[in-house]
Protein backbone atom coordinates (compact mmCIF):
# COMPACT_ATOMS: atom_id res chain seq x y z
CA UNK A 1 0.00 0.00 0.00
CA UNK A 2 0.99 3.26 -0.70
CA UNK A 3 0.34 6.79 0.42
CA UNK A 4 1.30 10.49 0.84
CA UNK A 5 -1.09 11.80 2.60
CA UNK A 6 0.57 14.16 5.36
CA UNK A 7 -0.23 12.37 8.87
CA UNK A 8 0.30 9.73 11.17
CA UNK A 9 2.08 6.49 10.07
CA UNK A 10 2.32 4.54 13.09
CA UNK A 11 2.84 5.48 16.81
CA UNK A 12 5.13 8.24 17.05
CA UNK A 13 5.86 8.24 13.22
CA UNK A 14 4.38 11.74 10.86
CA UNK A 15 4.54 12.31 7.33
CA UNK A 16 5.31 15.86 6.86
CA UNK A 17 5.61 18.30 4.03
CA UNK A 18 3.80 17.58 0.65
CA UNK A 19 3.78 14.51 -1.58
CA UNK A 20 6.35 15.87 -3.56
CA UNK A 21 8.70 16.74 -0.96
CA UNK A 22 8.71 14.36 2.82
CA UNK A 23 9.91 14.96 5.83
CA UNK A 24 9.50 12.31 8.46
CA UNK A 25 8.86 13.05 12.05
CA UNK A 26 10.04 9.86 14.92
CA UNK A 27 9.24 10.25 18.21
CA UNK A 28 11.44 8.73 21.26
CA UNK A 29 10.44 8.64 24.60
CA UNK A 30 13.25 11.66 25.42
CA UNK A 31 13.37 13.58 22.27
CA UNK A 32 12.69 13.78 18.13
CA UNK A 33 13.91 13.49 14.81
CA UNK A 34 12.92 14.98 11.70
CA UNK A 35 14.03 12.64 9.08
CA UNK A 36 15.30 14.15 5.23
CA UNK A 37 14.95 17.87 4.90
CA UNK A 38 13.14 18.00 2.19
CA UNK A 39 12.46 21.21 0.02
CA UNK A 40 12.80 24.68 1.91
CA UNK A 41 9.06 25.51 -0.03
CA UNK A 42 7.52 23.20 1.94
CA UNK A 43 8.13 25.13 5.12
CA UNK A 44 5.17 26.84 5.58
CA UNK A 45 3.18 23.40 5.25
CA UNK A 46 5.56 21.56 7.82
CA UNK A 47 5.24 24.37 10.33
CA UNK A 48 1.41 24.50 10.02
CA UNK A 49 1.65 20.37 10.36
CA UNK A 50 3.50 20.33 13.66
CA UNK A 51 0.82 22.80 15.20
CA UNK A 52 -2.30 21.23 13.37
CA UNK A 53 -0.96 17.43 14.43
CA UNK A 54 -0.12 18.90 18.29
CA UNK A 55 3.53 17.53 17.40
CA UNK A 56 5.61 19.00 20.42
CA UNK A 57 8.88 21.15 18.17
CA UNK A 58 10.46 21.58 21.45
CA UNK A 59 11.21 17.96 21.70
CA UNK A 60 12.83 17.69 17.82
CA UNK A 61 16.24 17.73 18.84
CA UNK A 62 17.39 16.03 15.48
CA UNK A 63 17.76 16.57 11.85
CA UNK A 64 18.73 13.91 9.39
CA UNK A 65 19.94 14.85 6.34
CA UNK A 66 19.70 11.89 4.33
CA UNK A 67 22.41 13.44 1.21
CA UNK A 68 23.02 16.80 -0.01
CA UNK A 69 20.80 17.38 -3.02
CA UNK A 70 18.53 20.76 -2.91
CA UNK A 71 15.80 18.99 -2.86
CA UNK A 72 16.94 17.04 0.44
CA UNK A 73 18.48 19.37 2.57
CA UNK A 74 15.55 22.72 1.84
CA UNK A 75 14.34 23.00 5.79
CA UNK A 76 17.90 23.13 7.41
CA UNK A 77 18.79 26.68 7.27
CA UNK A 78 15.47 28.19 8.30
CA UNK A 79 14.96 25.50 11.16
CA UNK A 80 18.59 25.79 12.54
CA UNK A 81 17.88 29.34 12.80
CA UNK A 82 14.66 29.28 14.57
CA UNK A 83 15.71 26.41 16.58
CA UNK A 84 19.74 26.62 17.60
CA UNK A 85 19.98 24.04 19.58
CA UNK A 86 18.72 21.26 17.16
CA UNK A 87 21.36 19.01 16.06
CA UNK A 88 22.12 18.74 12.42
CA UNK A 89 23.54 15.52 10.61
CA UNK A 90 24.90 14.47 7.23
CA UNK A 91 27.53 12.06 6.07
CA UNK A 92 31.14 13.52 5.94
CA UNK A 93 31.04 13.74 2.21
CA UNK A 94 27.61 15.80 2.60
CA UNK A 95 29.35 18.22 4.61
CA UNK A 96 32.11 18.50 2.57
CA UNK A 97 29.52 19.16 -0.62
CA UNK A 98 27.74 21.68 2.15
CA UNK A 99 30.84 23.60 2.33
CA UNK A 100 31.34 24.28 -1.29
CA UNK A 101 30.06 27.35 -2.66
CA UNK A 102 29.36 26.45 -5.99
CA UNK A 103 27.36 23.60 -4.46
CA UNK A 104 25.75 25.93 -2.76
CA UNK A 105 25.19 27.99 -5.38
CA UNK A 106 23.30 25.43 -7.26
CA UNK A 107 21.32 24.64 -4.19
CA UNK A 108 19.88 27.92 -4.54
CA UNK A 109 19.04 27.94 -8.08
CA UNK A 110 17.50 24.31 -8.45
CA UNK A 111 15.41 25.13 -5.14
CA UNK A 112 13.91 28.51 -7.17
CA UNK A 113 13.50 26.46 -10.35
CA UNK A 114 11.33 24.44 -8.33
CA UNK A 115 9.56 26.23 -6.67
CA UNK A 116 7.99 28.00 -9.69
CA UNK A 117 7.06 24.51 -11.33
CA UNK A 118 5.77 23.00 -8.24
CA UNK A 119 3.82 26.59 -6.69
CA UNK A 120 3.98 28.59 -9.93
CA UNK A 121 5.95 31.26 -7.97
CA UNK A 122 8.59 31.34 -5.43
CA UNK A 123 6.37 33.52 -2.79
CA UNK A 124 6.44 31.03 -0.36
CA UNK A 125 10.06 31.64 -0.40
CA UNK A 126 10.41 34.77 0.15
CA UNK A 127 8.85 35.40 3.41
CA UNK A 128 11.32 32.88 4.78
CA UNK A 129 15.35 33.14 5.85
CA UNK A 130 15.97 29.62 3.73
CA UNK A 131 18.90 30.13 2.35
CA UNK A 132 22.51 27.85 2.75
CA UNK A 133 25.10 30.10 4.66
CA UNK A 134 28.02 29.71 6.78
CA UNK A 135 26.00 29.60 10.20
CA UNK A 136 24.92 25.96 9.39
CA UNK A 137 27.06 23.29 10.38
CA UNK A 138 26.58 19.75 12.21
CA UNK A 139 28.08 16.68 12.79
CA UNK A 140 28.95 13.61 10.41
CA UNK A 141 27.35 9.82 10.25
CA UNK A 142 28.54 6.98 8.62
CA UNK A 143 28.10 3.22 8.35
CA UNK A 144 27.29 2.05 12.11
CA UNK A 145 26.53 5.30 13.67
CA UNK A 146 22.93 5.57 15.80
CA UNK A 147 21.11 8.16 17.86
CA UNK A 148 19.38 7.12 20.65
CA UNK A 149 15.54 9.18 21.07
CA UNK A 150 15.14 7.01 24.01
CA UNK A 151 12.99 4.23 23.51
CA UNK A 152 14.11 4.31 19.78
CA UNK A 153 17.52 4.06 17.87
CA UNK A 154 17.85 5.23 14.77
CA UNK A 155 20.59 3.28 12.63
CA UNK A 156 22.62 4.35 9.77
CA UNK A 157 23.78 2.83 7.02
CA UNK A 158 25.64 4.19 4.03
CA UNK A 159 24.33 3.86 0.90
CA UNK A 160 26.01 5.61 -2.23
CA UNK A 161 25.10 5.50 -5.71
CA UNK A 162 22.24 7.89 -6.49
CA UNK A 163 24.95 10.35 -4.55
CA UNK A 164 28.58 9.87 -3.23
CA UNK A 165 26.73 11.01 -0.10
CA UNK A 166 24.07 8.95 0.16
CA UNK A 167 23.00 7.43 3.75
CA UNK A 168 20.15 5.75 4.74
CA UNK A 169 18.21 5.45 8.43
CA UNK A 170 16.67 2.64 10.16
CA UNK A 171 14.35 2.39 13.15
CA UNK A 172 14.59 -1.59 13.76
CA UNK A 173 11.32 -1.02 16.61
CA UNK A 174 9.39 0.11 13.78
CA UNK A 175 10.91 -1.72 11.09
CA UNK A 176 10.65 1.50 8.81
CA UNK A 177 13.19 2.12 6.20
CA UNK A 178 14.30 5.67 5.03
CA UNK A 179 16.25 5.26 2.32
CA UNK A 180 16.44 8.48 0.80
CA UNK A 181 16.60 8.31 -2.90
CA UNK A 182 19.51 5.14 -2.76
CA UNK A 183 15.86 2.90 -3.50
CA UNK A 184 13.23 3.49 -6.21
CA UNK A 185 10.95 6.71 -5.99
CA UNK A 186 7.04 5.39 -5.47
CA UNK A 187 5.93 7.98 -8.39
CA UNK A 188 2.23 6.56 -8.62
CA UNK A 189 2.95 3.27 -9.39
CA UNK A 190 6.51 3.05 -10.96
CA UNK A 191 9.71 1.92 -9.69
CA UNK A 192 11.81 5.38 -10.42
CA UNK A 193 15.56 4.80 -10.62
CA UNK A 194 18.04 7.81 -10.45
CA UNK A 195 21.75 7.22 -10.04
CA UNK A 196 23.23 9.85 -10.71
CA UNK A 197 26.57 8.37 -9.11
CA UNK A 198 27.30 5.04 -9.34
CA UNK A 199 25.05 2.42 -10.85
CA UNK A 200 27.39 -0.28 -9.33
CA UNK A 201 26.97 1.65 -5.42
CA UNK A 202 23.73 2.14 -5.79
CA UNK A 203 23.05 -1.80 -6.97
CA UNK A 204 25.34 -2.61 -4.06
CA UNK A 205 23.55 0.18 -1.37
CA UNK A 206 20.35 -2.10 -2.76
CA UNK A 207 22.12 -5.26 -1.78
CA UNK A 208 22.97 -4.34 1.91
CA UNK A 209 19.58 -2.42 2.58
CA UNK A 210 17.85 -5.91 1.28
CA UNK A 211 19.61 -7.72 4.64
CA UNK A 212 16.45 -5.71 6.06
CA UNK A 213 12.95 -6.41 8.03
CA UNK A 214 11.16 -3.83 6.16
CA UNK A 215 7.33 -3.19 7.29
CA UNK A 216 7.39 0.71 6.62
CA UNK A 217 9.39 2.29 3.47
CA UNK A 218 9.64 5.73 3.75
CA UNK A 219 10.45 7.98 0.43
CA UNK A 220 11.59 11.53 0.34
CA UNK A 221 9.42 11.97 -2.47
CA UNK A 222 6.13 10.91 -3.13
CA UNK A 223 5.38 9.61 0.50
CA UNK A 224 5.48 5.85 1.82
CA UNK A 225 5.05 2.26 1.25
CA UNK A 226 3.47 -0.34 3.72
CA UNK A 227 2.66 -3.83 3.83
CA UNK A 228 3.99 -6.53 0.99
CA UNK A 229 5.23 -3.92 -1.07
CA UNK A 230 7.21 -2.76 1.45
CA UNK A 231 8.90 -5.81 2.44
CA UNK A 232 9.87 -6.81 -1.59
CA UNK A 233 9.93 -2.89 -2.28
CA UNK A 234 14.12 -3.17 -2.72
CA UNK A 235 14.14 -6.36 -5.04
CA UNK A 236 11.80 -4.57 -6.68
CA UNK A 237 13.96 -1.44 -6.95
CA UNK A 238 17.00 -3.72 -7.95
CA UNK A 239 14.45 -5.11 -11.28
CA UNK A 240 14.27 -1.43 -11.96
CA UNK A 241 17.82 -0.55 -11.98
CA UNK A 242 18.30 -3.22 -14.18
CA UNK A 243 15.23 -1.97 -16.79
CA UNK A 244 16.89 1.58 -16.04
CA UNK A 245 20.07 -0.06 -17.26
CA UNK A 246 18.86 -1.45 -19.94
CA UNK A 247 17.07 1.34 -21.54
CA UNK A 248 19.90 3.60 -20.65
CA UNK A 249 22.21 1.12 -23.31
CA UNK A 250 19.18 1.00 -25.65
CA UNK A 251 19.03 5.18 -25.84
CA UNK A 252 22.71 5.23 -26.47
CA UNK A 253 22.71 3.04 -29.02
CA UNK A 254 19.69 4.66 -31.02
CA UNK A 255 20.92 8.09 -30.28
CA UNK A 256 24.82 8.18 -30.51
CA UNK A 257 25.55 10.36 -27.83
CA UNK A 258 24.64 11.15 -24.05
CA UNK A 259 23.53 14.33 -24.97
CA UNK A 260 20.79 13.49 -27.27
CA UNK A 261 20.06 10.44 -25.74
CA UNK A 262 19.19 12.94 -22.35
CA UNK A 263 16.96 15.20 -24.54
CA UNK A 264 15.18 12.29 -25.27
CA UNK A 265 15.07 10.19 -22.20
CA UNK A 266 13.90 13.27 -20.73
CA UNK A 267 11.33 14.12 -23.61
CA UNK A 268 9.97 10.24 -22.49
CA UNK A 269 10.35 11.02 -18.80
CA UNK A 270 7.22 13.57 -19.03
CA UNK A 271 5.29 12.35 -21.51
CA UNK A 272 5.03 9.75 -19.04
CA UNK A 273 5.07 11.67 -16.26
CA UNK A 274 3.76 15.56 -16.64
CA UNK A 275 3.17 16.24 -13.08
CA UNK A 276 6.84 14.93 -12.04
CA UNK A 277 8.26 17.29 -9.52
CA UNK A 278 11.82 17.88 -10.98
CA UNK A 279 12.45 21.11 -13.62
CA UNK A 280 13.22 19.40 -17.12
CA UNK A 281 16.54 21.23 -16.85
CA UNK A 282 17.32 19.51 -13.34
CA UNK A 283 16.46 15.97 -14.97
CA UNK A 284 18.67 16.79 -18.13
CA UNK A 285 21.49 16.55 -16.03
CA UNK A 286 20.47 13.56 -13.84
CA UNK A 287 20.18 11.37 -17.21
CA UNK A 288 23.37 13.02 -18.62
CA UNK A 289 25.48 11.41 -15.28
CA UNK A 290 23.74 8.18 -15.93
CA UNK A 291 24.73 7.96 -19.65
CA UNK A 292 27.86 8.91 -18.94
CA UNK A 293 28.38 5.80 -16.75
CA UNK A 294 28.18 3.63 -19.87
CA UNK A 295 29.82 5.64 -22.33
CA UNK A 296 33.04 5.67 -19.94
CA UNK A 297 32.94 2.01 -19.81
CA UNK A 298 31.59 1.30 -23.29
CA UNK A 299 28.86 -0.37 -21.84
CA UNK A 300 26.90 0.89 -24.16
CA UNK A 301 28.26 -0.99 -27.36
CA UNK A 302 28.07 -4.73 -25.22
Amino acid sequence: MRSNNPGQIDEGLWLLGTKESCVYLLEGSQSSALISAGMSHILPDLLRQINDFGISAGKIEHIIILHSHFDHVGIVPFLKRKWPNVKIYASARAWQVLSNPKAISIIHDYTLKVCRRVRGNTDDLSLLDWQWRYDVQGDGLGEGSRIDLGNRHIEIYETPGHSSCSISAYIPQLKALFPSDAAAIPYCDEYVIAAGSSFLQYQQSLDKLSGLNIEILCADHYGYVRGDEANHYIARSREATQKMIDRLRLALRQEGSAEKASWQLVKHHFEQRPDYFVDPDILLVTYTRMLKQFIDTGAHSS
